[in-house]
């Protein structure tokens, strides 16, 4: 029988007890080898060698929400807060488009300030100078009626990482107030609004297993985002995960491999 890294480059459709074998691949050198020269073999069949640049906007660090592992979590005293006026967001787009962007991205922390008003004239205003240019969104969790009016203001893309597609994970990251399904609906609201939607995750994040990086991959088989970004998880010195290790840099290469392979076409 051929190896699982093999079958799985021949038909990509795995189940999750199949991604629970391919993960345990990861210190294999040969399923290092194998799935990387896959990926890059596809990669450079849509992509070939260019890099998209995206120009990152980090306009506020305010948050609501209180996720363990995040250093601008409401509850962290020592975090130096600030926001961008509407100017100093429109002066960073000018500056950009000179330097040759033509995506924006809009990330903050869950900010109240920021309502729906305020982000509708700012997108209007982004989207009336700079008509040529897409506007990415990155603001969290939202009601379809605010997704709606983002979407018709002129946002074309929103970033939204699920960061574990486990329910028991999510819950040993994130307080009570928050939900998994809450998350997951807004990332299905957005692609039936007609967004380019992005997902993605942590890895190595305190107490994952294969098993809940395996549920990650199958929500992402099953969601077909646009693009997705995944990381190593990096223990911030003001959270209760302060003394937890990195997430490993090889283990996120190979996993890259792995999406790359299973979508072809993501902006990865």
């Amino acid at each position: 029988m051929k190896p699982v890294y093999e079958r799985f480059i021949e038909n990509p459709d795995f189940t999750k007890p199949d991604f629970v074998e391919l993960i345990k691949c990861a210190e294999d050198p040969e399923a290092v080898r194998r799935l990387k020269e896959e990926a890059v073999r596809i990669r450079e069949i849509y992509y070939g060698k260019k890099v998209f640049t995206r120009g990152l906007i980090e306009f506020t660090n305010y948050c609501k929400n209180d996720c363990y592992y995040c250093g601008i979590r409401r509850s962290n005293p020592n975090a130096k807060r600030y926001r961008l006026t509407e100017d100093e967001i429109l002066a960073c787009c000018e500056n950009g488009y000179e330097l040759g962007f033509r995506t924006f991205v809009l990330q903050g922390g869950e900010d109240p300030y920021y309502n729906d008003d305020r982000m509708v004239d700012i997108v209007q205003k982004i989207h009336a100078g700079y008509p040529d240019c897409a506007i990415t969104l990155s603001i969290g969790e939202k009601s379809y009626e605010s997704y709606r009016k983002f979407y018709e203001a002129g946002a074309d893309r929103y970033l939204l990482r699920h960061e574990t597609a486990n329910d028991a994970h999510y819950r040993k990251l994130h307080p009570e107030e928050m939900s998994l399904a809450v998350r997951k609906q807004c990332l299905y609201d957005l692609k039936e609004l007609g967004y380019q939607v992005g997902a993605g995750f942590m890895v190595g994040s305190p107490e994952q297993t294969e098993e809940t990086l395996a549920d990650d991959l199958v929500f992402l088989k099953e969601l077909e985002p646009q693009m997705v970004g995944i990381g190593p998880f990096i223990p911030h010195h003001d959270t209760m995960f302060a003394e937890e290790p990195s997430g490993s840099v090889p283990l996120t290469l190979f996993l890259l491999s792995v999406i790359r392979i299973m979508l072809p076409h993501v902006l990865l």
